[in-house]
């Protein structure tokens, strides 16, 4: 983005800054907005060295403001009107020009913000980004892509509900982007890329995966074969593909199978006083494996192939989410994920339909 600063004069014009990545934070998305927003907001904009722009009801926000420390680490941009949960993505954004999540979007669009976040109506998240970012040269769908933890550390799952339905070309797209921000983000020097599938045979699979394993093979990345649902969580691969619809179903799967081990070990264990004693000892290390699990620990996924950096946070999001999507926000703009991504599909591949 251009590089001037990001403040407001007396005169009300924005100006950029070049030390910090600045984020234009829909503040009035999601179930615990804008109060558990605005604190995130406040705490990752410390932590990040992240300058902050709260989107959102002036109003609301100086409300909510007067009673929080640092509240001048933040600068109001007002958007008075609110996309709500339930609303259809499409019409609220031709009904609600000055929603929040619109006027964020548009603050990245312009230059004045390198990144959006936001934890409020996910298809109207990604509509506004398609819409108004527009598609990143070389792409044909966005995916979103999600961080899974696995036996070896983590993996990147892509795409999780950006698209029901998806071709050969998405997935090797979905592949390329992944293999970035997995590098770029996550710090992984050579991604291993997998597909997922109902077999590790190159023959199992319906048409789709079975025509994209033959594209991915040719692709120039590190393809690994398909990959199972078991080894999914085994750590096969670094960054899995998948359509939108399959991504979408395998992460509420795993977020489920989570919730009831948690709860089945928060039910029996803590029953005895032998096992109380025992968790005890255990506490650190289950505390680690806690917040490996933790899906607020993970804060947001970014939506990957839109012209400009978009994370899209969970509509339960708190606080603590809010700052580890902030600290993503600011390891792809830092790294440039955007640029790399523009120039690896900057000339399409020569892709099987």
């Amino acid at each position: 983005m251009p590089r001037e600063a990001a403040g407001l004069s007396g005169s009300g014009q924005m100006r950029v800054t070049e030390d910090r990545v600045t984020v234009a934070v829909d503040v009035m998305g999601g179930d615990h907005a804008p109060r558990e927003i605005l604190l995130g907001a406040l705490e990752g904009a410390s932590r990040h060295n992240a300058r902050v722009l709260a989107v959102g009801d002036r109003q609301g926000i100086e409300r909510y403001l007067r009673k929080m420390k640092g509240a001048e680490r933040l600068q109001i941009i007002d958007a008075p009107e609110q996309i709500q949960m339930g609303e259809n993505p499409a019409s609220a954004i031709r009904r609600k020009p000055n929603s929040s999540l619109v006027v964020a979007a548009q603050l990245v669009r312009d230059g004045k913000a390198d990144a959006m976040l936001s934890a409020g109506n996910t298809g109207a998240c990604m509509a506004v980004a398609a819409l108004i970012l527009g598609r990143a040269p070389g792409i044909d769908r966005p995916g979103i892509a999600t961080v899974l933890p696995t036996a070896r550390g983590q993996s990147v799952l892509l795409d999780v509900g950006a698209n029901v339905d998806s071709t050969v070309e998405n997935l090797v797209q979905f592949a390329v982007m992944g293999s970035i921000y997995s590098r770029d983000v996550l710090g992984v020097k050579n991604p291993r890329v997998g597909l997922l599938s109902i077999g590790e045979e190159p023959t199992k699979g319906n048409e789709l995966t079975k025509a994209a394993h033959k594209a991915l093979l040719q692709s120039g990345l590190d393809f690994v074969g398909n990959v199972e649902g078991g080894p999914l969580f085994a750590g096969a691969a670094d960054v899995v593909v998948c359509d939108g619809f399959v991504g979408n179903v395998a992460l509420k799967v795993a977020e489920g199978v989570v919730e009831l081990l948690l709860q089945v070990a928060r039910a029996r264990l803590w029953s005895h006083p032998w096992y109380r004693l025992m968790l005890l000892g255990m506490a650190p290390g289950l505390r680690k494996v806690h917040r490996q699990l933790d899906r607020q620990e993970v804060g947001g996924a970014p939506l990957l192939g839109v012209n400009g950096i978009c994370i899209v946070c969970h509509g339960n999001s708190k606080a603590k989410s809010i700052i580890s999507a902030l600290g993503l926000a600011a390891r792809a703009h830092e790294k440039d994920m955007l640029g790399h991504i523009r120039k690896c599909l900057e000339v399409p591949a020569d892709i099987p339909a």
